[in-house]
């Protein structure tokens, strides 16, 4: 297998939307059908968790490499400007955040953590929605740590000042 051409190397950190960061361990090949299948694993620490993607369907599934420390300051400015609230309807606030999370490019997270955060500071969240808010901002807390090289803490304070504008 390693004469072929894959979008991620074993050992690379990527972002496997709404899972969270992870790195690919290895790249197998799986029978199906009487085909070889060649799969991604990957594993998540975050939640001690081993994912197996087909090479194939990596991009369909969102599966990416982690942003440069450029795009990742970007984001995190862009969680501190000014933007039109979402609806006030939850049920459709809620699936427009789903989708954004499915889509899963760090301003889609980023998007959804400005909007939640700032709902929040209105109205409380409901349930589904606050745990939609701590996912996303749990899945952009990790990709920032591992971009940014800084750790957890410290970009745990960084998003918070954004939010706050401070």
């Amino acid at each position: 297998m390693a004469d072929k051409k894959y979008p991620f190397k074993i050992k690379q950190k990527v972002v496997y939307p709404s899972q969270g960061v992870g790195v690919i361990t290895s790249i197998i090949e799986r029978d199906l059908n009487g085909q070889k299948v060649p799969y991604f694993v990957i594993y998540l620490e975050v939640t001690d968790m081993t994912i197996m993607a087909p090479v194939d369907k990596v991009e369909e599934l969102g599966v990416r490499a982690i942003v440069p420390a450029e795009e990742a300051h970007k984001a995190l400015e862009f969680i501190g400007e000014i933007f039109e609230p979402n609806p006030s309807d939850w049920k459709l606030r809620y699936q427009m955040n789903m989708d954004l999370l499915k889509k899963g490019t760090i301003m889609d997270i980023a998007s959804i953590v400005r909007s939640l955060y700032h709902r929040s500071k209105v109205k409380e969240l409901p349930i589904m929605e606050r745990k939609l808010y701590e996912s996303a901002k749990k899945l952009f807390e990790d990709e920032l740590s591992f971009a940014l090289r800084k750790n957890k803490d410290e970009i745990e304070t960084l998003i918070h000042k954004r939010l706050e504008n401070k």
